[in-house]
């Protein structure tokens, strides 16, 4: 509340404002009309009662308010009353409640905008000079406001400013204003925000990788607010979270990926790795979001690191320098952003998740099967084998197992033609075991009802509906002689596991859901509930998926913990209220292994067993 005694009469008052600004333009050497300007502009009304000149925005109450609306974590607002308090060492009581440390505080932050930017200091220098460093402090982080601030500063410079401080007024008298100064300025930066460099490198990498920076732009491609490409603006680690790593492969030479990152109107992903050598460019800041993996939840909470070749001729194209330096910048990264090193956390392109149904037979299938996941893990420093044993004759029914077939003497059928190569159903090298109806090599592939609803499934590269990949965990569900049954989409899928040739270990320490009802729905994304989101028209769900698991079937969980939430992110502009929030749910979910893809299962309805 305001200090100032309304039995006072208006002529003091406005004194007292009068000499509360002259002090605080001498302190800091700011310029009166700059700070009266300023004042102006900044303020939201809130404080007309009280008689004070400006408002400062409390980035923690702000925080508290946006977290209560939007149901979690939002993106952090500008807490310009903090960084006054810092600055004018005024206490926030005094700085929100008496007009002359109001002004102090103001000032202050004027003036450090001012030093950071280069300007000169001083009562007398040309206002003009103070643009940009008046928008740098204004609160608004997103081009157009800031270009609107600067543009409303100028025109307050220019006609004069009359500044309110209850029923009194203090009149500033206007001057010309050279624009020449402060549209350079202004530019310098409207490129920093369109570019997003920040002042030390946006490089996110082991420094001897000699990660080069190949930038994604973020820009506005017409005039609707969701006109725009080719990313989204985020902030992970802290809002969304960031819990994985998707391998993909370009479909494309190394030239083309660079074309199609840089191009606004296309899609962007973090990294890429080239094949020759293993040069990596990254595209993104880590904190933001690029649109690369084909479901939005996972897009939020995962990197995206692209690497030159094609899927179908992968052993051509994976290189030793590929997979070397690839895996020095993931496990980079998993260490600095906790990201657990397990296949679950990094996975394929092809192991992520439809958002529905009718999308799953349209989701990728990259790095397809001639990646070597064992041979990655390696070089991540964490074997696939690490926490397993031998399955030897423990094997049985509810034991978990992972798929570990090794990679060179793992001889499996696959056909498929493209452009690219052709493969002609001679056994290759892989990555993955099939899955069949039976414990007989001439027994039918299993059916994924979401890939083949209405065909049979085949050996074609690209069909991954009945493939166990390397590093995965599924739970047996029966074993006969060499075969293995385990829970796999709702049914029992077998794959051979013969004593000469085993193709799985013993997972020591699982966790493990039991599905408690029959018709469980599964789903491929975490999202909030309905009633998580401030407004009915912004509510997005992930619909069930076609499968259904059955009372006593297990899956092994990869994350019993995954975030609840929806990053509501469709316009430009980052300042849309309502708009580049996180919002968080109370459902909670499990990450499981369900089939070659990975997927969702609510927490109410299965059992753990640790």
């Amino acid at each position: 509340m305001s200090t100032l005694n309304a039995s006072r009469p208006p002529a003091a008052v406005a004194a007292e404002v009068s000499a509360g600004l002259e002090a605080a333009a001498a302190d800091h050497q700011v310029p009166i009309s700059v700070i009266a300007a300023f004042c102006v502009l900044n303020h939201d009304g809130s404080n007309s009662q009280s008689g004070l000149p400006t408002t400062l925005v409390d980035g923690s109450s702000a925080r508290q308010a946006r977290d209560a609306a939007y149901g979690g974590s939002a993106p952090a607002p500008v807490d310009q009353l903090g960084e006054a308090v810092r600055l004018s060492g005024r206490p926030a009581q005094e700085v929100v409640s008496d007009p002359a440390a109001n002004l102090q505080a103001a000032a202050a932050l004027l003036a450090d905008a001012q030093r950071q930017s280069g300007g000169s200091l001083g009562r007398d220098t040309d206002p003009a000079d103070w643009i940009a460093a008046a928008t740098l402090v204004s609160g608004r982080p997103s081009l157009d406001a800031q270009t609107s601030f600067a543009d409303g500063l100028r025109e307050r410079l220019e006609q004069g400013t009359t500044l309110k401080v209850g029923r009194d007024v203090v009149r500033q008298p206007g001057r010309s204003v050279d624009r020449t100064g402060s549209d350079r300025a202004l530019r310098r930066r409207r490129d920093r925000w369109h570019h997003a460099v920040p002042s030390s490198s946006p490089v996110d990498a082991p420094r001897d990788l000699g990660v080069e920076w190949v930038e994604a732009p973020y820009l506005q491609t017409g005039a609707g607010a969701g006109d725009y490409g080719n990313h989204d603006l985020g902030d992970r680690p802290r809002s969304p979270s960031l819990d994985m790593v998707v391998i993909h492969d370009t479909e494309c030479s190394y030239d083309q990926a660079m074309n199609l990152v840089q191009d606004p109107n296309y899609l962007a992903w973090n990294y890429t790795v080239r094949s020759s050598d293993g040069k990596i460019a990254q595209h993104l800041r880590t904190k933001d979001i690029g649109w690369h993996a084909g479901n939005w939840y996972v897009n939020t909470h995962a990197v995206g690191v692209e690497h030159e070749g094609y899927a179908i001729s992968g052993t051509e194209w994976y290189t030793d320098a590929m997979y070397r330096r690839s895996a020095r910048l993931v496990a980079y990264l998993c260490e600095k952003y906790r990201i657990p090193v397990d296949r679950g956390h990094i996975l394929g392109h092809d192991q992520v998740p439809a958002l529905k149904t009718e999308g799953i037979r349209g989701m990728h299938w990259d790095p397809g099967p001639f990646w070597d996941w064992e041979r990655y893990f390696r070089l991540l420093g964490r074997p696939l084998d690490r926490g397993t044993t031998p399955a030897g004759r423990r094997l049985r029914p509810g034991s978990t197992v992972r798929i570990l077939p090794g990679f060179a003497e793992n001889l499996q059928v696959i056909t498929g033609s493209s452009a690219q190569g052709t493969l002609d159903g001679s056994p290759t090298s892989c990555n993955f075991v099939p899955l069949r109806t039976a414990p007989d090599d001439n027994a039918p592939l299993l059916v994924d009802v979401g890939q083949h609803p209405n065909d049979t499934p085949t050996t074609d590269v690209a069909d991954v509906g009945a493939r166990a990949s390397a590093g995965t965990d599924y739970v047996v569900a029966d074993v006969r002689d060499d075969w293995i049954a385990v829970w796999y989409l709702g049914a029992r899928g077998w794959l051979r596991n013969s004593a000469r040739r085993p193709v799985v270990r013993v997972v020591s320490r699982p966790t493990v859901a039991e599905i408690r009802h029959d018709d469980t729905a599964v789903f491929g994304a975490a999202y909030p509930e309905a009633s998580a989101f401030t407004n009915a028209a912004d509510v997005v769900e992930a619909p069930p998926l076609v499968y259904r698991l059955g009372r006593g079937q297990r899956y092994v969980v990869v994350d019993d913990r995954p975030a609840t939430d929806y990053y509501r992110a469709q316009t430009f502009d980052p300042d849309t209220p309502g708009d580049h929030v996180d919002i968080v749910g109370r459902t909670q979910y499990l990450l499981v292994y369900l089939g070659h893809r990975l997927a969702f299962i609510k927490r109410d309805d299965v059992r753990l067993h640790r």
